[in-house]
C-alpha cells in the first residue's frame, strides 16, 4: 500500500445494509481526522447517482460509473441487493474493474459480489452467517471467522463486523497504534484486534 495519501472507494449500491459500509467507512475516514493517515480520501462510488439502502434513506456518490482501477483500496458491503446484482453483468464488469487494486474487503454479502464478478480466485473468505452457502459458490474455502485476511482480499462476517473490518484496515493502512487510537476514539468496546483467519 502506499504510504502517502491512499485513495479509498467505498461501493455502495440499491438494497444495501447500511452498517455495512458506514461501520467500515468511519473507523477508516478517522485515520485522516485523527492525522494518522494525513490526506487519505474515502469516495463512494456506485453505478449511478444515487442509490437507496435496504430502508430507503438516500445517499449521494461522489463518483458514479467510472473504473474502480486507479484506488489503493475497494471496501464492498452486503444487503439483500447483492442477491439481484450477483447476476447483474453490468455492475460485476464495473466491479471487475477493481481487479488490479491492492487491497479488496467486503462486509456480509459483499462476498458474494466479489466472487460472482471473480475476485475472490478461489481465495479463503468469509460472509453472514446465513449465507455461508451461498459463498460456497465462490470458493471451496468457506471461513467461519470474522475476519478473513488472504492478503490482497480481506472479507468481514455479518453487519457489525464491518467495524472491526475498519479497524482492521486501519491496522493494515497504519499499524496497531494507529487502529487503537481509533478504536479508542469511537468509544468501540472490543478494542482488542478481532480474531481473523488468516490465509494467505
Amino acid at each position: 500500500m502506499p504510504a502517502a495519501s491512499p485513495r479509498l472507494a467505498f461501493v455502495v449500491f440499491d438494497d444495501m445494509t447500511a452498517l455495512d459500509f458506514l461501520g467500515a467507512y468511519d473507523a477508516l475516514v478517522r485515520l485522516d481526522t485523527l492525522d494518522l493517515v494525513p490526506g487519505l480520501a474515502a469516495e463512494v462510488v456506485a453505478t449511478t447517482a444515487t442509490v437507496r439502502d435496504g430502508y430507503g434513506i438516500a445517499y449521494g456518490v461522489h463518483r458514479s460509473g467510472e473504473s474502480l482501477a486507479d484506488y489503493d483500496a475497494v471496501v464492498v458491503p452486503g444487503g439483500f441487493g447483492t442477491r439481484a446484482l450477483a447476476d447483474d453483468e453490468d455492475f460485476l464488469d464495473w466491479l471487475r474493474t477493481a481487479s488490479p487494486v491492492p487491497l479488496v474487503a467486503s462486509v456480509c454479502t459483499g462476498s458474494l459480489l466479489l466472487g460472482a464478478a471473480g475476485l475472490l480466485d478461489g481465495r479463503a473468505a468469509t460472509t453472514h452467517p446465513a449465507a455461508y452457502d451461498l459463498l460456497a459458490k465462490y470458493t471451496d474455502d468457506v471461513r467461519r471467522e470474522r475476519i478473513v485476511d488472504s492478503g490482497g482480499l480481506v472479507t468481514a462476517g455479518g453487519v457489525t463486523a464491518s467495524i472491526d473490518l475498519g479497524l482492521h484496515l486501519c491496522e493494515r493502512l497504519a499499524g496497531a497504534e494507529a487502529r487503537a487510537r481509533v478504536a479508542e476514539q469511537m468509544d468501540y468496546p472490543y478494542r482488542a484486534a478481532s480474531p481473523v483467519g488468516a490465509a494467505c
